[in-house]
């Protein structure tokens, strides 16, 4: 999963060990994409890898917005947001990870 992120050009992702903190998932993979066409086509760019991967059916959230991607597979969940949608909800805090350098300016403008 991270490959493909890597591979197409996600920007500012976080893998969160939420092992013994969720009942849900061991990992949570939290990526931003540019726009929401990147976003969009990030989301399908994993689907395709985890299918290809023997993954049969990964459930996927959200595709109508472009804003924000869920994509549940199994014991990974990936979030996929437009930046400022990343910001604004800051999954990173919830979880007391930090939430990455290059969006920190961003978060301190949406609280100020």
């Amino acid at each position: 999963m991270r490959d493909t992120l890597d591979q197409h050009s996600a920007q500012d992702t976080v893998t969160i060990d939420v092992r013994g903190k969720s009942s849900i998932a061991d990992y949570m993979v939290v990526t931003s994409g540019r726009s929401s066409r990147h976003v969009e086509t990030l989301a399908e760019y994993v689907r395709r890898a985890l299918k290809e991967n023997g993954y049969k059916n990964p459930g996927m959230e959200g595709r109508d917005s472009g804003d924000w991607i869920l994509i549940d597979a199994g014991d990974v969940i990936l979030h996929i947001f437009r930046p400022e949608v990343r910001v604004f909800y800051n999954l990173e805090k919830i979880w007391s990870v930090p939430l990455p350098e290059a969006l920190q300016e961003g978060a301190a403008t949406a609280s100020a």
